[in-house]
């Protein structure tokens, strides 16, 4: 990772940040992304007390022109660009027949278009560098989850986008991850939407029990660094469920139902 340049989305905080750091740590440029301003810059001092070279640019990953200022701003600085990570993302908690369908459009643009506006102005340059682009998922983009239909539809795009892309560029030297995090103790969940579109605060789930940032950040870089095209992350939430899902996918669905009604203040019972 010495000399690379790195883009990462929704950089600021959760394994977004915990990838910069783990990428500054191995000798890379990290330049991170996010809407907030004021906690991009608290992240970007966080790197750089750590004596990690880093640039921060405030984006809107739903906004065509963002993303398109995002890639400009980094060349500018740097030259290229080697690895992007498409991370930025928000997740949604509610049933479908309650949801606003703006919940759903939201979800789509940040976290669908985001992925294609970012990989589009980037791409002219990884394939130049015969870089990497990487996709963070979810378990949720290879099993549909009860509550979260906004979510899963745009992680499925997102890993159907990428899957396609990597096929279009066998012979390029373009290097396409599809990472999936299964449960990731991360701020996500308490800037998911709900059916009305307002932040539903605090997590229902037992953040103590997930796999950490840290640790799924380290994975993640791991992977990258080896060009795997695929890595379903954490054991029995992750790679079982997703194998599993695809000998059994009613016994999966009965099992994800069971397990999300039982949330507290559950959007279906």
């Amino acid at each position: 990772m010495k000399g690379k340049v790195v883009i990462i989305t929704g950089g600021s905080s959760g394994i977004g940040l915990a990838m910069a750091h783990e990428f500054g740590r191995l000798g890379a440029f990290v330049a991170i992304s996010a809407r907030n301003g004021e906690r991009l810059q608290l992240a970007l001092t966080e790197l750089k007390d750590k004596g990690i070279e880093a640039m921060a640019v405030k984006a809107d990953v739903s906004l065509e022109s963002d993303c398109r200022n995002l890639i400009e701003k980094v060349v500018e600085a740097k030259g290229k660009i080697d690895i992007l990570v498409n991370n930025a993302g928000v997740s949604m908690r509610a049933a479908f027949k309650n949801t606003d369908l703006s919940v759903i459009k939201t979800l789509m643009d940040i976290n669908f278009w985001g992925t294609v506006y970012c990989t589009k102005f980037a791409l002219p340059y990884l394939l130049e560098s015969k870089g990497s682009v990487a996709g963070i998922i979810s378990v949720a983009g290879y099993i549909g989850l009860p509550g979260r239909t906004g979510y899963s539809a745009s992680k499925f795009a997102i890993r159907g986008f990428l899957e396609t892309l990597r096929c279009e560029n066998l012979k390029t030297g373009l290097h396409v991850l599809v990472a999936a995090p299964g449960f990731t103790s991360s701020n996500i969940r308490k800037s998911a939407l709900l059916a009305d579109g307002s932040l539903q605060g605090d997590t229902p789930r037992n953040e103590g029990k997930m796999m950490s940032s840290e640790k799924a950040a380290a994975k993640i870089v791991r992977a990258i660094a080896k060009r795997k095209n695929k890595l379903v992350l954490t054991f029995l939430e992750g790679k079982f469920a997703v194998t599993l899902n695809h000998y059994f996918p009613r016994v999966v669905n009965y099992l994800v139902y069971n397990q999300m009604s039982k949330e507290p203040d559950s959007p279906f019972h």
